[in-house]
């Protein structure tokens, strides 16, 4: 018998799934046996917005090395981009929203 613990986090975003895209209000983490991923375990990551149904969900099933190494680059990125929005900002530059 596998026992998993469940993080959960609310979250604000949006997902694409196979109807298209939908509002993202919860991210399930966990460490378990992956569904579809050939792996004995690994990080999954259910991104849901349980209001809107099953078909709401952007399923992720990572090998643990590149689990750490997503948080690496997230952490990277949100250092980076928060700088750069907070020199523009007080330059004077208007940063609008990108396509």
């Amino acid at each position: 018998m596998c026992t998993y613990i469940v993080e959960k986090a609310r979250i604000s975003g949006s997902g694409k799934g196979a109807q298209g895209w939908f509002a993202l209000r919860q991210a399930n983490v966990y460490y378990d046996h992956p569904y579809h991923a050939p792996l004995e375990h690994a990080l999954n990551i259910d991104f849901v917005n349980e209001a809107e149904g099953v078909g709401a969900r952007v399923a992720v099933e990572l090998t643990p090395d590149s689990a750490r190494e997503l948080v690496r680059s997230i952490l990277a990125a949100l250092e980076t981009g928060e700088g750069q929005h907070r020199s523009e900002e007080s330059a004077g530059v208007s940063v609008g929203a990108q396509g």
